[in-house]
């Protein structure tokens, strides 16, 4: 696991440096037919890491954000390893010349995710874990254990406009945290979570690609995550899941009990 731990990194890397990096600030974008913006650095990403994949382990399985649903449902549908592929994770972001975007890809096995891995190339920051081992940000490991403030105390990472309005207003008007962010790229804010640069999250609807490396890492890092539904946030499907998430045990569990006082 940590040779393909590694050699993934390495991958993403590389492609992220020399197919994003030199794109940025120098867009051309074209919009999906959702509404949302995609770029030919989405594209280049895409070729680039599947090209790699393909090459390093042909027997394994690719699902990307920028495949259709029909390739995307034969991914899951295989019994293969699949690798789960977001190119570009805030797209918009990269596409502003806002400095908040992330690469990520997850290995899905056996119905679990094996191993993830974020890369915030702006900043050099490489996140990753796998199910044996602890989160790391650039090799060095990555534990918040004790660092977490109260909830009244802590700084939240809410995406408002994906929350039903009930809950969003509530969230507005009784504000139970002490500051909030939103920063556009989902991947990336599990990560930041996980570094302690945010303490709560709440999220009403992630894709797969948005959040199977994201919550590995947080897992492996020692925080806690769970669905508005209070179910598991991983699930083998392209069903989207909602997101609640802390960065330890005592403030996780003040966080969905206040959040589920709301629903």
């Amino acid at each position: 696991m940590s040779d393909l731990l590694s050699t993934i990194k390495n991958i993403v890397v590389h492609a992220a440096r020399l197919e994003l990096m030199p794109r940025y600030q120098h867009v051309q974008r074209q919009h999906k037919l959702d509404g949302s913006v995609i770029t030919e650095a989405d594209m280049a990403m895409q070729d680039h890491i599947c090209a790699s994949i393909q090459q390093h382990w042909p027997e394994h399985v690719i699902l990307s954000e920028e495949m259709t649903q029909q390739e995307q449902t034969q991914a899951l549908q295989s019994d293969k390893p699949v690798w789960c592929l977001d190119p570009l994770d805030g797209t918009s972001n990269f596409a502003a010349g806002i400095p908040y975007f992330a690469v990520s890809i997850a290995l899905i096995k056996n119905g679990r995710v094996d191993l993830g891995v974020v890369y915030d190339p702006v900043r050099d920051e490489c996140f990753s874990a796998t199910n044996q081992q602890p989160a790391q940000l650039n090799n060095q490991l990555l534990m918040i254990e004790g660092l977490a403030p109260a909830l009244k105390q802590s700084t939240a990472i809410v995406d408002f406009k994906r929350l039903t309005e009930g809950l969003a207003l509530r969230v507005i008007k009784e504000r139970p945290f002490a500051s909030q962010r939103n920063f556009g790229a989902s991947a990336l804010d599990w990560c930041w979570i996980a570094a302690g640069r945010g303490h709560i999250y709440l999220h009403g609807s992630q894709n797969l690609w948005d959040y199977a490396a994201g919550h590995l890492i947080l897992q492996q890092a020692g925080g806690y995550s769970i669905t508005l539904e209070g179910e598991p946030v991983f699930k083998q499907g392209l069903e989207k899941r909602s997101v609640i998430a802390a960065m330890d045990k005592v403030l996780f569990t003040d966080w969905v009990t206040w959040v589920n006082a709301c629903t």
